[in-house]
């Protein structure tokens, strides 16, 4: 279990193939039920190269009009999101080293091209709940750094079946995805990556 930052924790091949292949079933299955969207910047309205949904009580969205937030409903059907898979539970339990259980699961799908900006994840209420990130698919080239934008980073190719612990210190660090590597995997029917983001999004009871 490496650790690439204090708080910052990275466990490779933490999802065997069979479990990966379960887990992509999983997501296609609630995709079904919560369609993938394309959120928007908050004030311009620029939409992200990256689609998504989410699944659990609470759902991350972003638009123009309401800038980033959670909510308890899908932005374009209105319907509830589909409850989180155990799998993901499960994981959180193994590696999370929190008390209270994740509240949302993003569903990030990035295409070939797409990319992910260096940024904080900082809409949640308690920061001592850590981010835990799943990788499924094509592998991709994730940077990281501290708590300043402008400070130095470093980059790490993240594969399927990854899973990185994003809290302590490195809790609010600035990360991103630079690139997709496609190609590289054959779990999914198509090119692309899937990312899934467990987050605690209230005050631990």
């Amino acid at each position: 279990m490496p650790e690439l930052a204090p708080g910052l924790l990275y466990f490779p091949d933490y999802l065997d193939r069979a479990a990966q292949e379960a887990l992509a079933a999983e997501i296609r299955a609630l995709v079904k039920d919560a369609p993938l969207f394309t959120p928007a910047m908050p004030r311009t309205g620029k939409p992200f190269s990256v689609r998504m949904t989410n699944c659990g009580p609470l759902g991350w969205v972003s638009d123009r009009e309401g800038g980033y937030r959670y909510q308890a409903t899908h932005p374009v059907s209105g319907k509830e999101w589909p409850p989180m898979p155990q799998r993901l539970l499960r994981a959180w339990e193994d590696l999370a080293a929190y008390p209270d259980p994740p509240e949302a699961c993003l569903v990030n799908f990035y295409g070939p091209e797409a990319r992910m900006g260096l940024h904080q994840d900082r809409d949640e209420a308690d920061f001592s709940a850590p981010v835990l990130s799943v990788s499924l698919g094509d592998s991709c080239l994730f940077r990281y750094g501290g708590q300043e934008r402008s400070g130095r980073t470093r980059s790490l190719k993240l594969h399927s079946g990854d899973v990185v612990v994003i809290g302590g210190a490195s809790r609010l660090c600035f990360h991103g995805v630079d690139r997709i590597l496609p190609g590289t995997s054959t779990l999914l029917a198509n090119e692309g990556r899937i990312n899934l983001t467990l987050r605690r999004v209230t005050r631990a009871t």
